[in-house]
């Protein structure tokens, strides 16, 4: 089943539904600005905030790496994931560039993360690239919730983030 966001009031379809809230959420292997991979068992035990996105080349993709960045030392046991399809050899660029060291960058340029987790773009300018989404889990690795944006040039919903981490 596809789901509908929106591109500047555009409408553009996903690769199907996020994970539902108490359901295991999907293994994925990502790839690390550093060209290791991320696996989600690498993070069991803590709680993991999948900060999914198009691009860090947009300034609204690369505000919420920023943000979740400053932010990210205030979530006890979380580590915050910023997932797109770019390569490793930007995000590692993008970090350097913006002091980013509190999140993981991670690559899905080699998986298929987009379709496991329903946030691939199927259609319009970014078919192939990911809608923007958040998906918090738990430390056995199940889905605590999810919030997609439904227009991709809107910022992620971090309250969001933050009412469920402080639970």
């Amino acid at each position: 089943m596809e789901t509908t966001v929106f591109l500047k009031g555009s409408p553009f379809h996903i690769s199907g539904r996020l994970p539902e809230a108490g359901t295991e959420a999907p293994n994925f292997s990502l790839v690390n600005k550093d060209l290791t991979e991320i696996c989600k068992h690498d993070f069991k035990g803590k709680r993991v905030v999948l900060n999914i996105f198009p691009s860090l080349d947009t300034d609204v993709c690369a505000a919420s790496v920023r943000r979740f960045n400053k932010e990210a030392s205030e979530f006890d046991n979380t580590a915050v994931i910023c997932v797109s399809k770019d390569l490793p050899f930007a995000m590692a660029r993008f970090c350097v560039a913006n002091g980013i060291d509190n999140v993981y960058t991670a690559s899905a340029f080699r998986s298929d993360f987009g379709k496991e987790y329903g946030v691939e773009l199927l259609d319009g300018p970014l078919r192939g690239l990911f809608a923007r989404a958040l998906i918090i889990l738990d430390e056995e690795g199940k889905v605590l919730g999810t919030s997609l944006s439904e227009e991709i040039t809107n910022e992620p919903d971090y309250e969001f983030a933050k009412k469920l981490l402080s639970k």
